[in-house]
């Protein structure tokens, strides 16, 4: 069994890191052999929870925000298919290009789609239309699609004609913990997410110019390639009410953050079920969230929704803030939703049956 279309293992840069962080030792639990490829400096070596069942392999490509995917897909590709093993996980319908090489091979494949990469606006028309075909790939070659939320996995079906396994991401509750960097419990307002326009970072930094004089703001991600977005974030964060973490890669602090916060804002627009969202809700965080057909499965009632505009998102948080009755029951909602639907133990056993099921065909 192999894993590819990731920064490596165990690694903290993103949902599909995190989702292998788990999913990995889950694996080997259950009797696998796996392998995860991964890029030169994108992992934790001294990482506590490193699973040394777990190989690790490290392939080559350019480190770019516009090659960065492909080509350490191609690479990771390439020595699978010289590898072959039983089956392999693919993350990324950019990575379905690759896909005839194990074809080929005779190996197993599950492709994790993501969102409609093709409509993030991060995306220039060449990537999109790369990641267009990319989808038209995965479609054709692979054995099994994976989405991690209903609504994308309808459109994966009226787009493309193909049906597909619903696997979301899980949350874990939170050990308790005072709050952190001296932040007041219940009294400060959290962002956690790359920073991307999908992600409604700019009319989060014109709400946060408003709710700073309040509250305390905390910013948790970057871009990771240092561009405008970040340098707008560090201008921010000159206002003495506002701190900006950069990339954490420390879950304790990151689940401490959420737990005791007085509102997070969740304003992801084009993916399906986040795991930042999903986590945030296992800690107890009360949302304030994009209204989107996907943010809405995942939390059904459990947070305030609002339009992506500056003063909705500034008015959403100062109601949420306001209100701590109403901060609770949405936190407790929440809670309570992660844990029936979210759990990361019945995540993983699903990816083991689809597994199972590539390996006894």
């Amino acid at each position: 069994m192999a894993i590819l279309g990731t920064r490596g293992y165990p690694s903290f840069y993103g949902g599909f890191e995190t989702a292998v962080r788990k999913l990995a030792p889950a694996l080997a639990d259950a009797g696998w052999s796996v392998s995860v490829y991964g890029r030169p400096g994108q992992t934790r070596s001294d990482d506590p929870d490193l699973d040394p069942r777990v190989r690790r392999i490290v392939t080559r490509g350019i480190e770019s925000k516009k090659t960065s995917t492909l080509t350490f897909g191609l690479s990771s590709a390439i020595d699978a298919a010289r590898r072959k093993p039983d089956v392999v996980i693919v993350m990324n319908c950019a990575n379905g290009l690759w896909l005839p090489l194990l074809k080929l091979r005779g190996i197993a494949t599950a492709v994790n789609v993501d969102g409609m990469e093709w409509e993030r606006a991060k995306w220039g028309r060449l990537a999109r239309g790369v990641f267009k075909v990319g989808a038209y790939f995965t479609a054709r070659f692979a054995d099994v699609i994976i989405c991690d939320a209903r609504a994308i996995s309808d459109r994966w079906r009226e787009q493309f004609g193909r049906t597909s396994e619903v696997i979301a991401y899980g949350g874990e509750p939170s050990s308790p913990s005072p709050s952190p960097m001296e932040l007041p419990s219940g009294g400060y307002v959290l962002w956690v997410a790359r920073l991307v326009p999908e992600n409604t970072i700019e009319d989060f930094l014109s709400a946060a110019l408003s709710v700073a004089d309040s509250y305390p703001v905390v910013i948790v991600g970057s871009s990771g390639y240092a561009d405008e977005l970040d340098a707008k974030v560090k201008a921010l964060a000159q206002h003495p009410n506002v701190t900006a973490l950069g990339h954490v890669s420390d879950d304790t602090l990151l689940h401490a953050l959420w737990a005791h916060c007085g509102a997070y804002f969740h304003g992801h627009s084009v993916g399906g079920t986040n795991p930042a969202l999903v986590q945030a809700m296992a800690s107890g965080a009360p949302v304030v969230a994009r209204d989107t057909v996907f943010n809405r499965e995942v939390l059904d009632d459990a947070a305030i929704f609002v339009d992506p505009t500056s003063d909705a998102i500034a008015a959403g948080i100062h109601r949420m803030m306001t209100d701590a009755g109403l901060a609770s029951r949405l936190a407790q909602k929440a809670k309570a939703r992660a844990a029936a639907h979210y759990s990361w133990g019945a995540i993983c056993q699903r990816y083991e049956e689809v597994a199972r099921s590539l390996a006894n065909r």
